[in-house]
């Protein structure tokens, strides 16, 4: 029988590789909801090569735009907003929801989803560093099935047996295009050569972030609450080739690797299929052909966002969420031109030391603390506190 899928996020790079996967199994799957934030163009011609029965925008005005669009498609429902995100996740037709939305906005509609026992494929972060342990706590009692889709995560999954005989994760990162740029000249840094990585292709927020090593960061709060391990035991190294995606160090001394080549849809493949493989389209890894595999230990003072995120995470749920906040606002700051590149960093190490909220006990409390946080780093961007 064929699993009626939802993609939350669809017009993003996680969401377009996981309707190639699933278009190489039409026996397996059916797109039901296909979701974007305002990429109407994008979204239109999805829709006409998938026929899902809901497209929803987050912006009304895309949604009526969209509509506009197809309204030679009476078959499919257009809908906008942030309730209909929620809804399309939850429809009765759906069984499996991609989690693939950037940033917090991603949260309500994924949680919405575990509430209604939809099986999990998670490629949003934020709902780990925003609520982990409340986000847990709602899948436990919900008895849902969640599936990382993250390369990293997604890789510790494949190399995760007993927690009882694991000494410790590490999470590979490829280093960015900045590895070994001159110090000095890194607050000179355009949006451009910060979106130019070079081994993933991904949207502009994620590119920053893996820029920055502020998306490490966040994989490594996600990681303490997807495999329940301290952050003591949560170990992050430098491999330039990206080919292995990361390894689980156990304690008789094995240290077991997922490798494979730098493209998402192996990750989402298996997540798909799992505990089954399927093809994803993905070329066999050669090593014959690979360069030496190089590894090396993170510079805090060359990516000061990892540090701060390790920091955040030894603070509690509270300050992971300011965090995430202050860093999106950072980094549209910086998208925008109102920020330099080095200013993302000291324009969330201020939020962070100068907003400490106590631990949120729900939800709401969660949210209101987002709020909190990005009214205030905005309020230090106006006052040029971390030009």
């Amino acid at each position: 029988m064929k699993r009626g899928i939802c993609i939350l996020g669809a017009t993003g790079s996680i969401g377009q590789n996981t309707l190639d996967v699933v278009a190489r199994h039409p026996d397996r799957f059916r797109v039901v909801a296909l979701t974007a934030n305002q990429r109407e163009e994008e979204m239109a011609a999805l829709c006409r090569r998938y026929r899902p029965k809901l497209a929803v925008m987050r912006e009304e005005s895309a949604a009526k735009r969209l509509r506009q669009s197809l309204a030679d498609l009476p078959e499919i429902t257009v809908a906008g907003g942030a309730e209909a995100l929620q809804a399309a996740a939850v429809d009765p037709e759906v069984d499996e929801v991609m989690a693939a939305i950037v940033g917090a906005a991603g949260l309500l509609p994924t949680l919405a989803a575990v509430r209604a026992g939809k099986k999990i494929y998670l490629a949003n972060k934020e709902c780990l560093v925003m609520a982990g342990s409340l986000f847990m706590e709602e899948v436990r009692r919900h008895q849902v099935q969640l599936l990382p889709i993250d390369s990293e995560h997604n890789a510790i999954f494949q190399c995760f047996g007993d927690e009882r005989g694991v000494r410790r994760i590490i999470l590979t990162a490829s280093g960015g295009p900045f590895r070994q740029y001159p110090l000095e000249k890194l607050g000179e840094v355009t949006p451009a050569q910060a979106c130019a990585h070079p081994n993933w292709v991904m949207g502009q927020k994620i590119s920053v972030d893996s820029a920055t090593m502020m998306n490490k960061g966040l994989e490594v709060i996600e990681a303490r609450w997807l495999f329940d391990l301290p952050v003591d035991r949560i170990r992050v190294l430098i491999h330039p080739q990206s080919i292995i995606h990361s390894m689980v160090e156990y304690l008789d001394g094995s240290v077991l690797a997922q490798l494979g080549n730098p493209d998402m849809r192996t990750p989402i493949a298996h997540a798909l299929a799992y505990p089954e493989r399927i093809d994803s389209g993905v070329h066999s890894l050669d090593l014959t052909h690979c360069q030496a595999l190089e590894f090396e230990e993170p510079d805090f003072g060359r990516f000061p966002c990892l540090a701060l995120a390790f920091d955040a995470l030894a603070g509690g749920t509270a300050a992971t969420a300011v965090l995430n906040a202050a860093n999106e606002v950072a980094v549209q700051a910086f998208l925008d031109g109102q920020l330099s590149f080095t200013g993302i960093s000291r324009l969330v190490s201020r939020s962070l030391e100068e907003y400490q909220p106590s631990t949120p006990q729900s939800l709401e409390e969660v949210m209101a603390i987002d709020a909190e946080a990005r009214a205030r780093t905005r309020s230090f961007l106006r006052s040029g506190l971390a030009a």
